[in-house]
């Protein structure tokens, strides 16, 4: 590709080398261009076009250092050179501007991608600590439900109440219990639950039945272990 580079240098006549600047060159300007533009010829093409850009001082460099040695002769000693411009052709530079913008725009993507990551993973371990909490808690709860019942057992036994009834009676308490937690909170959810008499009166026959035949079976099996020793 074609580049155009603007190259300034600084140089002076030497004092004892007058004649030789005046007189040995018909145009110093020109000539001095001309050294410039072979030392750049020279160096530039063995670069790419990144390497232009980053390496502009070592072209600076070259230059004066070239110049210099040939100018000597001639009475000019060049003091500095500098690379002002680099000018790449225009559908060059909108290419690399492309090549920036979606580097930049790789870059971009790469952090929202970890940034909604870690969004995922945070939001995770927030909800399998609530999921945590809520476990335990419903843990506690049972833990203590078993609790109650067991000294509401005790408290009917006491009574007089046998095991059988104090748990029949307890399961009516709550059956009870629900229907009115359900009726007083407008915003619960609707629960279909039986709600007459006969058939809280089947519910508690229910249960007697299933405690009764549970203590058979448990017989039965104590029976068995007996018979077999």
């Amino acid at each position: 590709m074609f580049v155009h580079l603007k190259i300034s240098v600084q140089f002076l006549v030497q004092k004892n080398h007058v004649y030789d600047a005046f007189y040995k060159l018909q145009n110093p300007h020109e000539q001095i261009t001309a050294f410039i533009f072979d030392v750049v010829r020279a160096e530039v093409p063995k670069m790419i076009l990144d390497d232009v850009f980053v390496k502009k001082e070592e072209i600076a460099l070259a230059i004066q250092r070239d110049l210099k040695e040939a100018m000597l002769n001639y009475g000019y000693d060049i003091i500095k050179a500098l690379v002002t411009d680099i000018d790449p052709d225009e559908n060059v530079k909108i290419a690399m501007n492309r090549i920036n913008a979606a580097e930049r725009e790789k870059v971009a993507a790469q952090h929202e991608g970890d940034a909604q990551r870690i969004l995922i993973v945070e939001r995770a371990k927030a909800e399998a600590e609530s999921k945590r909490l809520q476990g335990k808690g419903i843990a506690d709860q049972r833990r203590e439900i078993a609790r109650g019942l067991e000294e509401s057992m005790v408290v009917l036994n006491r009574a007089g109440i046998n095991s059988q009834e104090a748990s029949a009676l307890i399961v009516i308490t709550q059956h009870y219990d629900t229907l009115q937690s359900i009726g007083s909170d407008t915003k619960s959810n609707l629960i279909l639950l039986p709600n007459n008499p006969n058939a809280a009166s089947s519910m508690l026959n229910d249960m007697v039945t299933s405690l009764i035949a549970a203590n058979k079976i448990k017989e039965a099996d104590s029976l068995n272990e007996n018979s077999e020793q």
